[in-house]
């Protein structure tokens, strides 16, 4: 997103337009209709849908002009930073913990958030032994659950790992330096 540079960052700045999937009426092809949970947002019933993979686009030519005025007209949504940040908060108190909500509220870079099994996460994408500070709760929160979120933000020189247990329970937020 481009920003005047005389502008701070911010959450209401920062916020989004609002998402929907995408789908058509099941054997009638041609016009593509956002959906939400109930089904599309013109009133087709969800069973009637069969369900893309990719977000309604609303300037499409395939668009119904329906749901297209709809999302125009939807409240725009909070941006990761924001999203994580609420989370965040609920995280045990602490330095890196306020760190990483300070960091969030002045725009860091959301680099990964997604969800998955915990093992192929620790895996793939945490490095406990880069970890500086809250190395040892990471691997907990980690072992403690078949799957988690996991959300990296850089910061600095500081890239935070923060496991999102899906369970409801706390936030567990960790830091080490950025790889190069």
């Amino acid at each position: 997103m481009a920003q005047d540079p005389y502008v701070r960052w911010s959450f209401e700045a920062a916020r989004e337009p609002a998402r929907f999937g995408a789908g058509e009426v099941d054997g009638v092809p041609g016009t593509e209709h956002a959906v939400d949970a109930d089904g599309t947002l013109c009133g087709i019933p969800e069973q009637r849908i069969v369900r893309y993979r990719h977000l309604f686009v609303a300037h499409g030519r395939h668009a119904c002009p329906e749901c297209r005025r709809q999302v125009a007209a939807a409240p725009s949504q909070p941006s990761a930073q924001e999203r994580l940040h609420d989370r965040v908060v609920a995280a045990a108190p602490g330095s890196t913990r306020d760190d990483l909500l300070s960091a969030l509220r002045t725009g860091a870079k959301v680099v990964r958030w997604i969800d998955g099994p915990s093992a192929g996460l620790a895996q793939y994408y945490v490095k406990l032994d880069e970890l500086r500070d809250g190395a040892e709760a990471v691997a907990q929160a980690l072992g403690a659950a078949e799957s988690v979120g996991l959300a990296q933000v850089d910061d600095g020189p500081w890239r935070f790992t923060v496991v999102l247990p899906h369970d409801g329970g706390r936030p567990v937020v960790a830091r080490g330096p950025q790889r190069p």
